[in-house]
């Protein structure tokens, strides 16, 4: 009974460490939310069609986690062409952090199982060696991006947590 007790003393620290804290937060002033691991700091700027764009990244066990998200100027009505503006976007994306590596396109995801949405995704690599996801997400007035990123093998059920975790205003 004695060790019994000493040993579950033992277990303690253990049992009271903090549970992974996944939360909610707000995406600037966009209107979108996100859930996250990690609260991430967004630096807003404009395209050159004057699209208001919001990037941000944080970093937590080694393993970096980052939105994007695009604010269309002018919404896009059909969802064909929309996903199909958001794939353009992701080709620019794999050119600015040089990308080297692509499995290609997954696309017909949809966000939240809404009908309203198109979803694409994609595994790379870059000259670091870094593993990367990507999710994109549109519902033709938005484009968001999350990507997750680490030179470690990616944990699939955390990462998705994350890259599934994207809101577009009134979801």
């Amino acid at each position: 009974m004695r060790s019994l007790f000493f040993s579950l003393i033992g277990l303690l620290p253990f049992l009271s460490a903090p549970a992974q804290s996944f939360k909610k937060y707000p995406l600037d002033n966009s209107g979108c939310n996100y859930y996250s691991f990690c609260e991430i700091k967004f630096n807003p700027s404009k395209s050159i069609d004057s699209s208001a764009i919001w990037t941000g990244e944080c970093v937590k066990e080694d393993i970096n986690y980052g939105v994007i998200c695009v604010k269309l100027l002018n919404p896009i009505t059909e969802l064909p062409l929309a996903e199909d503006m958001m794939i353009s976007y992701a080709d620019y994306l794999k050119t600015s952090f040089e990308i080297t590596k692509s499995a290609g396109y997954g696309r017909g995801h949809l966000l939240n199982n809404n009908e309203n949405t198109r979803g694409i995704i994609d595994y790379w690599s870059d000259p670091q060696k870094n593993n990367w996801k990507i999710k994109g997400w549109t519902d033709g007035k938005y484009i968001g991006f999350l990507y997750v990123y680490a030179k470690k093998e990616l944990p699939e059920p955390k990462v998705n947590l994350f890259l599934d975790g994207f809101r577009l205003p009134g979801m």
